[in-house]
């Protein structure tokens, strides 16, 4: 006889019912068992209704009664925003995406307050970047990126305040205008990329211009100081050499008045003044020039009381 022929199949129900509930209770009790990591918050409801969140640890919940909602992730996460159509202030049609850093900052707030806030923000950054970038032109926009960016963050800031959330930044990856505008602008870069080149050459020139009337300006200029200094050194050079002459012709003409006032100078004046006097008409003779003698060449008394009288003179 079976395990189980002792048995009516309404019993074999019944066993089968409670095995399958006593399974059920099981797998519940095991469910209600919650590990939570770090970074992370469970949203717990009960019978329904929200009951409480749970933060990183163990966890034990009432089996049946409480259920995990929703698990939110804490940690940074970024955000792709699709590329989108967006016109300038000049009527420029360009496309634009980035990406939006955001975190969950109220698990509650971000479970209840909207459906999916990933979704909203994404959506919500791409209205505020078009409303943006039709108040500025296209050249502006190349530029004011940042401006872009902190007008979006500004916005989602205030939306995320309801959803729970917090939008770190967000980061415009392109602006892409189209082919026939890029190719404009190319051109324009390039022209005036020119531009300034010909505008450096013409400054580089004009600076060399002047460097080289500057250097000839100053050498003329240590030039002309130089043949200055020249004829003052020479000039004082030759007034020296006049007092060093003056001075030493006053020295030799006072030694000859002291000489001449000793005893016996006026003698040896005389017969220093006699062998002269021969001296010169000797050589006079000898160069086969015209001389002019006195009457009586001889009478050199009258002569040397001449030059006696002359040097009384100079003495006084």
């Amino acid at each position: 006889m079976g395990l189980f022929e002792q048995y009516s199949a309404g019993d074999i129900f019944v066993f089968v019912v409670w095995g399958l509930i006593f399974l059920v209770f099981v797998i519940k009790l095991f469910q209600s068992i919650r590990l939570v990591p770090t970074k992370s918050a469970y949203v717990v409801e009960r019978l329904g209704k929200y009951h409480k969140t749970l933060d990183a640890g163990f966890h034990a919940l009432f089996p049946f009664i409480d259920r995990v909602a929703y698990i939110q992730d804490l940690k940074e996460e970024t955000i792709d925003v699709p590329p989108q159509e967006c016109f300038s202030k000049d009527e420029v049609n360009v496309e634009v995406d980035g990406v939006i850093y955001i975190s969950v900052t109220e698990p509650v707030k971000a479970s209840y307050g909207i459906t999916d806030y990933r979704f909203a923000a994404m959506q919500l950054a791409q209205t505020t970047t078009r409303s943006v970038i039709g108040t500025l032109d296209l050249d502006r926009t190349f530029e004011e990126r940042d401006l872009i960016s902190a007008k979006v963050v500004d916005v989602l800031d205030k939306a995320g305040e309801t959803w729970g959330i917090r939008v770190h930044r967000y980061e415009i990856k392109n602006i892409t205008p189209p082919e026939t505008v890029r190719l404009a602008m190319e051109m324009q870069v390039n022209a005036e990329r020119e531009r300034r080149a010909i505008l450096a050459k013409s400054e580089g020139d004009k600076q060399s211009v002047i460097n080289r009337s500057e250097g000839l300006k100053r050498e003329t200029i240590n030039i002309s100081e130089g043949e200055k200094q020249r004829r003052i050194n020479a000039a004082e050079g030759k007034a020296e050499e006049i007092m060093a002459l003056a001075k030493a012709t006053a020295d030799s003409i006072s030694k000859v008045a002291e000489v001449i006032n000793q005893d016996g100078g006026k003698k040896a004046l005389n017969m220093q003044l006699s062998e002269q006097y021969i001296r010169q008409i000797k050589g006079l003779s000898k160069k086969n020039r015209k001389v002019i003698l006195p009457a009586n060449i001889l009478d050199y008394k009258a002569w040397m009381n001449s030059m006696d009288l002359n040097i009384e003179n100079k003495k006084a």
